[in-house]
């Protein structure tokens, strides 16, 4: 529901005619994913598209093309694009809608710097229903919907099965052996550099510490952690969280792991066959897929990706997603028309963009015989209900992730204590939720 009462007040532009005929509705599109204008910038062929900016581009020429009536502006933003958003919003020149992940809605959404659009969803004829558990979590705060959700996007296991199978870790069925506990991904991972020579792991721990924190979350959740029973409080010192921390530095410490890379560097180390496994998003499934068909590359029919593995009790997964939001701001009727069927369209090409590798925020979309032909895909949808984010209250995410990232990196690598590293990491993340 769009609450009047929130509303802050922007001037609309002034509607121009000529003769009886009405100027076009606009539509203005703040987005990430990339630029590629220069080949995909008229393409409205979404099937020939490829990834992230390709597909996105690319449906929103589309959308663009069946709706002639509706002026489409589109700006590219600069990942992620928040300070750039936030400048507009403080200017009160705030786009239409815009691309957003979950996990920073709140800081928006408890400012009321984003719509609810729970009219508009009605409006276009998409029932919160057809989402799946995980992609409408990402987006309900305070019981209302503030986003339509794109898709849901985790961390993998992607495998090269060549040195797995050297390393005498691939099952009969011709699938890799993946730990069931932490002792068993200690006794794998040794085995594997014992017969390979290699690092078990490929992990990113130079100049990002994002990928650390999303690891730390899916193995709190898997041990029942409820580490932010107060959003705006975070509990690590705990038994559970020094388990977590003292066994990735046990793989650090032996050398089960690749060491001093950063994320690009990780990318082409596991292209390059220099590691096992590589920690790293789904949103790179394409590109190693790709690199598989190719009969130089040593990932030559020898890459698979699964969800990370069940290490502990419980078997939820860290998760996050991309929503597009509406930004606070007087609208119109044909404004908010061209809204919905923005939304509309998106949700019925929900394929489309899962093609990216993120998968679906739509229920159908996982019954898709499209859908389920992608690579890989039969081993990532169990995804869509064992996901879970944070707690939608809980505020600055990316903040909170970057400061738990930096002191599990320093306990990881020896330069603190783990339980020092938690304490000043709990110290932190309280201190800056606690003077928001």
């Amino acid at each position: 529901m769009i609450k009047q009462q929130w509303l802050i007040p922007v001037a609309l532009a002034t509607c121009m005619t000529t003769g009886q005929a009405l100027a076009k509705t606009e539509l203005h599109l703040q987005r990430f994913f990339g630029a590629c204008e220069a080949e995909y910038g008229e393409n409205t062929n979404v099937d020939a598209a490829e990834g992230e900016c390709g597909i996105m581009t690319s449906l929103i020429n589309k959308f663009a093309a069946e709706n002639p009536d509706i002026d489409v502006k589109v700006t590219t933003v600069e990942w992620p694009g928040y300070d750039q958003l936030t400048a507009q919003m403080a200017s009160r020149t705030p786009p239409d809608l815009v691309t957003m992940h979950n996990s920073v809605i709140a800081d928006y959404q408890s400012r009321r710097l984003i719509l609810p659009i729970n009219d508009l969803l009605q409006q276009g004829n998409i029932d919160t229903a057809d989402f799946t558990s995980t992609a409408l979590n990402g987006v309900v705060r305070d019981g209302e919907v503030f986003g339509l959700p794109m898709d849901t996007w985790t961390m993998l296991y992607h495998v090269n099965t060549n040195l797995m199978a050297q390393a005498g870790l691939m099952k009969a069925d011709g699938t890799p052996m993946l730990p069931g506990s932490s002792a068993e991904m200690l006794q794998m991972a040794r085995q594997f550099k014992d017969k390979t020579g290699k690092p078990y792991l490929i992990q990113i721990l130079s100049n990002e510490t994002a990928a650390y924190t999303r690891m730390f979350y899916t193995y709190l959740f898997q041990q029942e952690e409820n580490f932010f029973a107060d959003p705006n409080k975070i509990s690590l010192q705990t038994d559970a969280a020094r388990t977590i921390v003292n066994h990735f530095k046990t793989i650090y410490d032996e050398g089960l792991t690749t060491k001093n890379m950063d994320y690009p560097a990780t990318v082409s180390a596991f292209s390059g066959g220099e590691g096992g496994i590589l920690m790293n998003g789904n949103w790179l499934l394409g590109a190693y897929t790709a690199e598989s068909k190719k009969t130089d590359s040593q990932l030559y029919n020898a890459y698979q990706a699964y969800p990370y593995p069940q290490l502990f009790a419980n078997d939820d997964l860290f998760v996050d997603g991309h929503s597009w939001v509406m930004p606070n701001k007087k609208r119109n009727k044909k404004e908010l028309a061209a809204t919905a069927a923005f939304f509309k369209f998106m949700a019925e090409n929900d394929y489309q963009w899962s093609r990216t590798g993120h998968l679906p925020s739509m229920k159908a979309v996982l019954d898709n015989p499209d859908f389920k032909a992608l690579p890989h895909r039969s081993s990532l949808m169990s995804v869509t209900t064992r996901g879970k984010g944070l707690p939608g209250g809980v505020k600055r995410q990316f903040a909170v992730q970057d400061i738990i990232g930096e002191e599990l990196a320093s306990a990881i690598t020896g330069v603190k204590s783990v339980d020092a590293a938690l304490k000043d990491a709990e110290d932190r993340v309280n201190d800056l939720l606690g003077n928001l």
